[in-house]
């Protein structure tokens, strides 16, 4: 029997206010598939994703509270582990 992985994903409209986060999520997780759209943009990654803070800084040279994100969110799939620093989202097992 083959195992199946499972599949964690984050959809986010697409604006100006999530295209450094966008840019920081595929740095953060090459093993992700970026699925850009018109208005939105999803990324689907298998098992894991995660959301660096410290990324998201690094890329637009100032202070980011993760919170802040979720005003653009459109929908998310996986368990969310959120702290300060980062979001992950990943399948409890």
């Amino acid at each position: 029997m083959s195992k199946v992985e499972s599949t964690v994903f984050l959809a986010l409209q697409a604006n100006d206010d999530t295209r450094q986060i966008i840019e920081a999520i595929e740095i953060d997780n090459p093993h992700a598939v970026v699925n850009r759209m018109p208005a939105m943009v999803k990324i689907d990654a298998t098992r894991r994703l995660v959301v660096k803070r410290k990324t998201i800084e690094e890329i637009t040279g100032m202070d980011f509270d993760l919170q802040s994100f979720h005003v653009n969110l459109v929908s998310l799939s996986g368990n969310i582990d959120e702290t300060e620093d980062e979001l992950v989202l990943e399948w409890k097992r």
